[in-house]
């Protein structure tokens, strides 16, 4: 049964043609193994690709073992390597989980370009579908993300798809497939784990026939997305105009349309901008012009009547260098500098975004950059050093304020997180003749 609904689907989906050379991803888990069965029944030109991600030990041998065994039984090519992936997280300041992703993924690609393959078959299943689904959901991905998983995507299928995992387990029982149990499966420490053990039963006892129920219900929400895309398209297209490199959007305009936040963050998502930004962004349609907001790609500027929306120079690494007499910068932020000597009557506004420094302490020219994983600095009033990543922890800056945050150099120390802390070293004491004053707007 499950091979004919395999080749319904393979046939409804036109994933490949009878002439295609395909590449099995297999891990040597239930699904995969099952797929590589039913590929071998079919008779088309695969081979097999494996990856050690080296992650358990004498475990993880043993499925790479495995595998190339059974691959062999049925005189299928197999590719297997090895990855450093815990190295590889950390260098790259990943999760191990989308390390792994990034890896085979990458590998994959490399595989399908050298030897020609057509496709790539990854061994998802319905239940993977519905996991997604409960992902996204939590994530906040929109409507996009409640589409489950498609049947392809590129050059990547997913030929069992339609499948539940029930059944996959069934097909391998009675054709005697044997398979590898990843160990790491049973624990509810990763998320999909957690909903797969626990949230997914729970609706269950309440509706008994709800994995059903949810998979009709993803079928009409990609159903949904695609008059939503084509919706929203149209409405794109009204608002925005192109110059160049820049794209501006028509603020009346936004504001007139359904749903505009909406249709702002459909826009701006496509720049690598998160909601939590794109949240700022709308609440400063209305406010004053010159205000800017960065993602890892672009920035957005607040004009008059619209938003200009530009590519950054590398702006994650650009330094702003300013010299002494400098009274005035706007960009990347609108800094005005004020020097004078020390009156009696002298006094520090309670004022963070405003800087009053001890000028004969710093070192010109200064340099304005972003923030860095690394950076120390020692907050006014304290002693000790203190990373700048727990004190925007400690003081609970939400994620738009961290990516958004600006730091103050002399000398390469760290003289005012702007808009937040001046460093104690450079604070204005009883000693200081003159002061430098900095305010943020």
């Amino acid at each position: 049964m499950l091979y004919q609904k395999l080749q319904s689907f393979i046939s409804e989906n036109q994933l490949f043609t009878p002439e295609s050379k395909v590449l099995l991803a297999v891990s040597g888990g239930v699904d995969s193994m099952v797929m590589m069965r039913l590929f071998h029944r079919l008779g088309i030109n695969c081979s097999v690709a494996h990856c050690n991600f080296q992650l358990r030990g004498n475990e993880s041998d043993g499925d790479e073992a495995f595998v190339r065994e059974k691959a062999k039984d049925i005189n299928f090519q197999v590719f297997v390597t090895r990855f450093e992936t815990t190295e590889y997280a950390a260098d790259n300041k990943l999760s191990v989980q989308m390390a792994a992703r990034e890896l085979r993924y990458t590998w994959f690609e490399k595989l399908a370009k050298v030897h020609k393959f057509n496709c790539i078959a990854v061994a998802h299943n319905r239940d993977d579908c519905m996991e997604t689904f409960f992902v996204n959901l939590g994530r906040g991905t929109g409507i996009a993300g409640l589409t489950g998983i498609r049947a392809f995507s590129g050059n990547i299928i997913r030929p069992i798809l339609f499948a539940s995992r029930t059944e996959i387990i069934e097909y391998a029982t009675e054709n005697f497939v044997r398979f590898r149990e990843d160990s790491s499966n049973s624990s509810d420490k990763y998320l999909r784990n957690y909903i797969r053990h626990n949230v997914i039963p729970m609706f269950e006892e309440t509706f008994p026939k709800f994995r059903d129920t949810i998979t009709n219900n993803i079928e009409k929400l990609a159903g949904a997305n695609e008059i939503f895309q084509y919706a929203i398209r149209n409405i794109i297209s009204s608002v925005t105009s192109e110059n160049g490199n820049v794209i501006q959007i028509s603020i009346p305009d936004l504001l007139n349309a359904p749903a505009p936040k909406t249709v702002l963050f459909e826009i701006l998502k496509a720049y690598c901008f998160t909601s939590v930004v794109v949240e700022e962004i709308f609440k400063a349609l209305n406010g004053i012009s010159g205000k800017r907001f960065y993602s890892t790609t672009h920035t957005v500027i607040k004009n008059r009547e619209s938003l200009i929306v530009s590519k950054n120079e590398d702006i994650g690494t650009t330094k702003f260098y300013i010299d002494d007499g400098v009274t005035q910068i706007s960009s990347p932020l609108n800094l005005h500098f004020q020097s004078y000597s020390r009156s009696p009557d002298f006094s520090i506004e309670k004022n963070t975004q405003i800087a009053f420094l001890d000028k004969e302490k710093l070192s010109f020219p200064l340099i304005l950059r972003k923030w860095q994983i690394g950076d120390y600095f020692v907050p006014l009033g304290m002693t000790g050093m203190k990373k700048v990543s727990n004190y925007f922890i400690d003081n609970k800056l939400s994620l738009f304020e961290k990516q958004n945050a600006w730091i103050l150099t002399s000398a390469d120390q760290i003289v005012w997180i702007v808009g937040q802390r001046v460093d104690d070293r450079f604070k204005v004491i009883d000693s200081t003749t003159q002061i430098l004053c900095i305010s943020y707007s």
